[in-house]
């Protein structure tokens, strides 16, 4: 068809193009499955449209794929270039979120669909996992012609209002190619064959079964017609079953597996695949179990269903992992029962040397062997960082035959070296170790590979979530005083405690600063958020409180001015602010308020009040706004408490009784050592909610 659909029947002539195409593009190409997928609206997205060779179901995690998910289509429409993945443990490297759901045998191209430079969609192609890791010549031929006309056939759909089906696509099932002869010649040819036979749609559900297969399975053929064998047959809902029709399914590769049948029947059953089905043998007794290779031991650890348990509740637990340190650790805890391994260690590579970040069963002696050591393709956890490529050992022969050099802790018998993928290139290892002599099924090496793309992924994230923590609260020291200066009469400590384990900058502050031999000021203060925004606010509310402090101005214009300030600066952040004026010749405090906490004073005996100083709007609210100030006694021995509201919030504490509690506390502690009295006041709240600032001034003697 060379030319634009047009009339009533345009939109179907137009989505039977894409059809037919699809369909040609999987036959020319030799493919066992294929999906398409169309650009939604808002071309963020795209929308699985048809697919041919698979079931909806085996799909149904990808009916609609983010251009910035980690996945083939999305790479390869959005990057504009096709994408191949060559097998098995390459899907698991590059991509471990698919390859954890079908950690099966196959390979795969995916290809942006375009017309006239315009993106359309995309298109995957499966094959077998017997087709080579490479793809051929006139199989890229394929992909592209296919592209051009699917991207064409696209376009007419969308001209002419067609929107080709997204929430449910389209499931497209291919003509068999073959003459299938009488009906008669077929059954005479099926009941021939020992055993019992029976055939299985794309979905699953059993559309021909002859009287001895019925018989084989102790059940009545109209009852399996029509059924899905685990929901007709009790006896095979058990994970293997599913997982080897699922296989079978995307692999195209013939399966099979051994089913007790209750109550002392062993069945065997061999799954033959094609684009339309599954043809199934089914036999007596179980198979012949293989006899293991001298030296070998009998394979142990969990089964398959609990090692993927495991894995999804490892990358659950991965999200929520904050630093490295959480990685290390959800990682040791997690991999340990779910693969039956016995050793692991965690590394990465900082500066050209080999670092581990944490390990479980190995000596530390052999750890400390390898940490700080060269990034140098001498040793498999290096190599793995260097290349990108996983290794995996059966026994120490074949380790020291890839590496001389590699040394063994005893009790060990094999190994996994895995690569951490982030970003598409390895950032790290991880290293696992079995006591048991092991040899690595490419089901079990796409497992373990996926599951250290899921912990590079991770890892990733830990690393960037450190650095900027470590940012963060270097901004947060520069910003607050590196030290208080040495004031005659007065004791002074201070405290800054951020609350939780968050990246933010908190914007809480305190100063004190001398204004001459005799007095004094002292200000703490609170910028509303918890950002880089923030904390360059309260820098400047504290520099600009200094500067009107130190040039002699009354605790009111400090306030005042502070507050013009911030309105000319026209930020959207509101700051708290409490400023003291302290003439320790005449033992007089003047303070004023911008909205903040009000502070303790404890007197020597004891005896402590809470300050209330009249209220003032909180700074960059209103340029008229007046701060009114209020005088109280200074007399030796007495100790004024500043701090911010992280001090006093609790959850579900109404403030008045958790203000009460902080000055029960206040008066009751010894003010000998001010450093034990912060520390005590910052005990107080063992969760904070909030940034805690605290400044503590002594009154020593009045000075003249």
């Amino acid at each position: 068809m060379s030319g634009q659909p047009t009339g009533s029947r345009a939109p179907a002539r137009a989505g039977r193009e894409a059809e037919a195409t699809l369909m040609d593009a999987v036959r020319d190409a030799h493919a066992s499955a294929s999906m398409l997928y169309v650009l939604d609206t808002g071309g963020d997205a795209l929308w699985l449209a048809v697919l041919t060779g698979v079931p909806r179901h085996i799909a149904a995690p990808w009916t609609r794929v983010a251009l910035t998910d980690p996945l083939p289509v999305a790479d390869a429409v959005r990057e504009g270039r096709l994408v191949w993945v060559g097998g098995t443990e390459e899907l698991a490297r590059r991509y471990p979120r698919p390859s954890l759901v079908l950690p099966y045998d196959f390979v795969l191209a995916a290809a942006p669909v375009t017309d006239g430079g315009i993106l359309r969609g995309g298109l995957v192609l499966l094959w077998p996992g017997s087709h080579p890791a490479r793809l051929g010549a006139e199989e890229r031929t394929v992909v592209e012609t296919s592209c051009r006309r699917l991207g064409r056939a696209l376009r007419w759909a969308a001209e002419a209002g067609e929107l080709v089906p997204c929430e449910r696509p389209r499931t497209l099932t291919p003509e068999p190619d073959r003459a299938l002869g009488p009906p008669e010649a077929l059954a005479a040819f099926v009941d021939r064959l020992p055993g019992g036979s029976c055939a299985l749609d794309l979905n699953g559900r059993i559309t021909f079964i002859t009287p001895e297969a019925a018989a084989l399975c102790g059940a009545d053929p109209a009852d399996l017609l029509g059924a899905l064998p685990w929901e007709a047959l009790p006896w095979t809902d058990v994970p293997e079953v599913e997982d080897r029709y699922r296989s079978a399914l995307v692999s195209k590769l013939p399966t099979s597996f051994a089913v007790l049948r209750p109550p002392d029947t062993w069945l065997t059953f061999e799954l033959y695949p094609d684009a339309s089905g599954i043809s199934v043998r089914i036999t007596p007794g179980a198979p012949a179990p293989r006899t293991p290779e001298p030296g070998s031991a009998p394979p142990a650890g969990p089964s398959r269903a609990t090692v993927l348990y495991h894995l999804m509740h490892l990358a659950a637990t991965l999200t929520e992992a904050a630093g490295v340190k959480d990685v290390v650790e959800q990682t040791a805890d997690q991999l340990i029962p779910a693969l039956g391994a016995q050793a692991m260690a965690l590394l990465a590579a900082e500066d050209g040397r080999l670092r581990v970040l944490g390990h479980l069963g190995y000596s530390d002696a052999l750890v400390e062997r390898f940490d700080d050591t060269p990034l140098t393709p001498d040793t498999p956890a290096a190599r793995a960082m260097l290349t990108g490529e996983a290794g995996f050992f059966g026994d120490f022969e074949e380790l020291r035959s890839a590496h001389p050099q590699a040394v063994r802790q005893v009790g060990l018998e094999s190994w996994a070296v895995l690569p951490l993928i982030a970003s598409g290139r390895p950032i790290g290892s991880l290293v696992l170790a079995y006591e048991r002599h092991k040899r690595f099924p490419p089901t079990e090496r796409a497992v373990l590979t996926s599951l250290a793309g899921l912990i590079g992924q991770a890892l990733e994230r830990a690393r960037l979530y450190d650095t900027k923590h470590d940012v963060a609260r270097r901004l947060q020291a520069a910003l607050l005083p590196h030290s208080l200066p040495s004031v005659p009469g007065l004791e002074v400590t201070a405290r800054y405690l951020p609350a939780g384990r968050g990246l933010d900058v908190g914007g809480d502050f305190y100063d004190l600063i001398r204004l001459d031999d005799t007095t004094a000021a002292a200000a703490i203060g609170d910028v509303q958020g918890h950002n880089i925004d923030a904390a360059a606010l309260m820098g400047q509310v504290r520099t600009a409180v200094h500067a009107h402090a130190s040039a002699g101005a009354p605790p009111d214009d400090v306030l005042r001015r502070t507050n013009r300030l911030l309105i000319d600066l026209d930020s959207d952040l509101f700051t708290s602010c409490l400023y003291a004026h302290l003439d320790l010749a005449r033992q007089e405090l003047c303070m004023a308020t911008a909205g903040h906490t009000r502070p303790l004073l404890r007197h020597a005996d004891g005896r402590t009040d809470v300050l209330t100083v009249p209220p003032g709007l909180l700074l960059g609210i209103d340029p008229e706004a007046d701060y009114p100030t209020l005088g109280f006694s200074l007399t030796p021995g007495c100790v004024l408490l500043l701090y911010t509201d992280g001090l006093v919030e609790e959850p579900g504490v109404d403030p008045d009784d958790a203000l009460d509690s902080l000055r029960e506390l206040l008066g009751r502690t010894d003010p000998g050592d001010l450093d034990a009295l912060a520390d005590a006041l910052i005990r107080h709240v063992p969760r904070p909610v909030d940034d805690i600032a605290l400044l503590l001034i002594r009154f020593q003697a009045p000075c003249g």
